[in-house]
């Protein structure tokens, strides 16, 4: 069974096998109906001590106490950024697609390039050309490191679990912003995922220029005022259906 408690184990194995510079990343708000994808990034050398106690995967911790991380995990990260891809970017060119963007972005933040970088889950979607949508937006930022997968790297490895407190709190803070001017949708409470009272605002109140319009839920809504069924390739298991659809039903 996996440790909850990240530790430097993974990181000292393969720095032991020639990568000094190991970048740690995770993505937070893929799943939401809201606000953008972001992507958190913490670079760590030889040098690095121990993570500061109490860092975890964001998603075990409170919000004050993630918040009290951010500055000790600056600190004790050689490096560290934050990108983003808006819910309009989203609706242009897809989730996956964007989970690059943003990546490519945090990356473009750094002074320092990373011999590699460990990836939360088992699909490399920092590097998949498969994806890259229909703008080109994924052509900015720079050249993408080597990339190693790990299924729970978030709760095994320190670096990964501290790029998502990083993520976690500077896009928790952006869709709290966005919530100020739509305080209809109770942002600061949800962060822009489908809680009750999110879900409830929005069949009251439709939704606004913040919201991943493509997503199944809203496709099928403009399907329902247009009384027009859409199409077989846009309706699938998937979220990021293309948002032209969208407005053509609405």
């Amino acid at each position: 069974m996996t440790s909850r408690r990240p530790s430097l184990r993974v990181e000292r194995s393969l720095q032991r096998e020639g990568h000094r510079l190991l970048a740690g990343m995770d993505e937070v708000g893929r799943g939401a109906l809201a606000g953008p994808v972001s992507v958190g990034v913490v670079v760590i050398d030889e040098t690095t001590r121990t993570v500061p106690q109490g860092v975890k995967d964001s998603k075990l911790l409170s919000q004050p106490a993630r918040e009290r991380m951010v500055p000790k995990v600056r600190r004790w990260a050689i490096d560290y950024a934050v990108g983003h891809a808006s819910a309009q970017e989203i609706d242009d060119v897809g989730i996956m697609a964007c989970l690059r963007l943003a990546g490519t972005r945090a990356l473009a933040q750094l002074t320092v390039v990373p011999d590699l970088v460990i990836l939360d889950g088992n699909h490399d979607w920092l590097t998949d050309p498969g994806r890259v949508g229909l703008l080109g937006l994924i052509d900015e930022g720079p050249t993408v490191p080597p990339v190693m997968t790990m299924i729970k790297a978030d709760m095994r490895c320190s670096s990964v679990a501290a790029a998502s407190v990083l993520a976690k709190v500077e896009r928790d803070q952006i869709i709290t912003d966005l919530g100020e001017g739509h305080p209809v949708y109770g942002w600061s409470g949800n962060k822009g995922y489908s809680a009750p009272d999110h879900l409830a605002a929005l069949d009251e109140h439709g939704s606004c220029e913040h919201h991943r319009r493509s997503w199944r839920r809203f496709v099928q809504e403009a399907e329902q005022r247009s009384g027009r069924p859409v199409a077989e390739d846009v309706v699938e298991a998937r979220p990021d259906a293309p948002v032209a659809v969208v407005e053509e039903l609405a």
